[in-house]
């Protein structure tokens, strides 16, 4: 049995099918995948399963805003407590919940993450922030078809509630808002209803493209019918003549099996006016690769996500291209982070509870009795959280070459501001100086794997003796080796070294140390990659 689709009709070009499974030969056929049309909870599942890039539009956003690990730091504390926050993260497969809840919000336009704790016969109540560390906590994430009739959101604009996620339910079991977090994909509209979400909430990511992604499937027919061409033989063989015999059929059979059969390696010899060729499909090449390049374009377009994400082309850098396309990509996972906050804020609350309980505070108490011997664990627990900053690195990642010669250019800033400063202060503040250029020389660990470390009292006690030195030179006190002859100072070696002090030259040093990196890290850069 075969069948044909769209303005294909001649029995002479079908697919069977055996070519396309029933999911895709009802994308093909579905009166839904039309221009304007938006999918149904069904059609955006099927799009997800089976459109060959369904899940890349749905994960592919979320995977990569995923593929680089955040760092946490939580103030001034011990780096026990920013290391016991990430392995209780890992545990619960915190990153885990967050991908998943945020594809069903990428395919159908709405999902909820719901916190369980035990058998969840409490789960109308307020959740007990105080208890989580002690009891079976788990997390499921729940699809529009699962809270139906729940998430269909006021539409009455003068009601605080209005386009506002209240009440989540679900098998007959109501969530208190304290255990829930909804993620919706795009804002919702004022009676706008999403048929994949059951509810006037926000769109599925299919939303615009259904169209161009079921051109998507029939350049792929074409694809196949292109491919299983190529290696057709056309062989322009003379004929034998209007009265063929049964022997001059059978040479001419003979002919053509020489034809098929013969490879490289062998010779095959035809007559003078015959020749052996292929379909010409140079015509094919330039059409079928507009056509499909603007396909990819109008399913980005209509995702509003970057085309390179689809067709996976690599970054080049001619022109600047593929610098701007890396640059174009990163703000758009930034903007998927920042989508997803609301989700690692959630998890993130329950985690802290979870890690910081009252062994590890305890422990730390134990170990840094200066810092948390006589201090309230409720106090300690409200200290870590106010100070806990979870961070991003950035998505374009430097060349190690260029990491490296932006750390030499800062660090020769420092270091030209350091010695300029200290020619102009007292002891105490040369030493301040001092601190802030191991700490930055500490601080760069892709130049210098080991902390500069100095013995800070027997540093300021030597800074001290020499200022009292250098002031006693400049007095010319005897017992100090000064002197001042014939109104002529005489000053030591290191007064000679640095000569007098030109507070307006001194200024003019540091802006020059600071133009100097700015003018550095103005130079070119070689192209960035995207992560």
């Amino acid at each position: 049995m075969t069948e044909s689709y769209g303005p294909v009709t001649s029995s002479y070009i079908t697919t069977t099918e055996s070519t396309l499974g029933g999911e895709i030969k009802r994308m093909l056929e579905s009166n839904e995948m039309l221009i304007g049309d938006g999918p149904s909870y069904e059609l955006a599942k099927s799009c997800y399963l089976y459109h060959p890039l369904g899940r890349k539009m749905a994960d592919g956003p979320v995977a990569l805003a995923q593929s680089q690990k955040r760092r946490i730091t939580v103030g001034d504390a011990p780096p026990e407590v920013a290391k016991q926050f990430e392995t209780e993260w890992k545990r619960l497969r915190a990153d885990k919940h967050i991908a998943n809840v945020a594809r069903l919000a990428r395919i159908y336009g709405i999902a909820t993450l719901i916190v369980g704790v035990g058998d969840n016969a409490d789960a109308d109540k307020a959740l007990d922030p105080a208890k989580l560390a002690d009891q079976d906590v788990w997390f499921s994430s729940l699809d529009p078809l699962n809270t139906a009739g729940s998430l269909v959101l006021s539409q009455i604009p003068t009601s605080p509630d209005f386009n506002k996620p209240v009440t989540v339910r679900t098998n007959g079991k109501v969530f208190h808002p304290s255990r829930f977090v909804v993620v919706m994909n795009e804002e919702p509209i004022y009676l706008a209803y999403t048929n994949a979400a059951f509810g006037f909430v926000g769109r599925s990511v299919y939303q615009r493209a259904l169209f161009p992604m079921k051109s998507y499937l029939r350049s792929m027919i074409a694809n196949d019918m292109i491919q299983s061409k190529l290696g057709l033989i056309v062989a322009k063989l003379v004929s034998p003549g209007p009265n063929v015999t049964k022997e001059m059929g059978l040479l001419a059979a003979l002919k053509r099996a020489f034809v098929k059969r013969a490879k490289t390696g062998q010779v095959l010899t035809i007559g003078e006016t015959e020749s052996i060729e292929t379909l010409n499909m140079q015509n094919v090449d330039g059409a079928g690769t507009y056509s499909r390049t603007n396909i990819l374009k109008d399913i980005a377009g209509a995702a509003d996500m970057p085309a390179k994400l689809l067709d996976q082309e690599t970054l080049v850098s001619g022109f600047g291209e593929g610098t701007e396309d890396a640059k174009t990509i990163a703000r758009f996972i930034d903007s998927i982070r920042e989508w997803l906050a609301p989700l690692y804020e959630f998890m993130a609350g329950v985690t802290q509870r979870r890690a910081w309980d009252a062994n590890f505070i305890q422990t730390m108490q134990t170990k840094y009795p200066e810092v948390y011997g006589d201090r309230d664990a409720d106090e300690i627990f409200s200290e870590w959280r106010a100070d806990f900053v979870a961070e991003w690195p950035s998505f374009l990642i430097e060349p190690e070459s260029e990491q490296v010669r932006v750390d030499d250019v800062r660090l020769q800033a420092a270091v030209a501001v350091v010695q300029t400063v200290m020619e102009i202060v007292d002891p105490e503040s040369q030493l301040e100086a001092l601190k802030f250029l191991a700490d930055n020389v500490s601080a760069n660990k892709r130049l210098f794997p080991h902390a500069l470390e100095f013995d800070w009292d027997t540093l300021q006690t030597y800074l001290e003796d020499k200022a009292a030195q250098q002031q006693a030179l400049s007095q010319g006190d005897p017992e100090q080796g000064g002197e001042q002859n014939g109104g002529v100072e005489q000053v030591g070696p290191e007064a000679k070294r640095f000569g007098r002090f030109d507070a307006s030259g001194a200024m003019a040093s540091i802006k020059n140390a600071v133009s100097r990196m700015d003018a550095a890290l103005a130079k070119p850069r070689p192209a960035r990659r995207a992560s």
